[in-house]
């Protein structure tokens, strides 16, 4: 069974930071890509970040981009979202998932497995 976990979330001032982990079990990391999504209450699950595993590359929305910095520890099936410059809209719950095509989409529907989510609060 495939199992992922997220972890790092809190509660931080608007500037600060935040690393997110999605700790990965009941698969091999090799040949997936992860996605980070993040949903804000009343709003639609969006795509966040992405790392394709097998070569490293990375892939960010444009509000996060030069902010946000994904990658992974393969190794320990490990993912991490280092979150810089964090803002009150950066709210939200993050998830993060797995693409067994190793893609790294934005499009949810090409995510298999999905963890719990962690909730991240920037307060102004």
């Amino acid at each position: 069974e495939v199992q992922l976990v997220e972890s790092g979330g809190g509660l931080v001032q608007a500037g600060g930071s935040l690393r997110l982990s999605c700790a990965g079990s009941g698969l091999t990391f090799d040949g997936y890509a992860i996605g980070w999504f993040r949903q804000a209450p009343g709003k639609e699950r969006e795509w966040v970040s992405s790392i394709s595993l097998g070569d490293g590359r990375t892939y960010y929305e444009d509000s996060v981009k030069g902010r946000f910095t994904t990658s992974s520890d393969n190794a320990k099936n490990t993912v991490y979202m280092q979150m810089n410059s964090l803002n009150p809209e950066d709210t939200a719950v993050y998830y993060c998932a797995a693409d067994y095509g190793g893609w790294g989409t934005s499009w949810k529907c090409d995510y298999e497995s999905w963890g719990q989510g962690t909730q991240v609060t920037v307060s102004s």
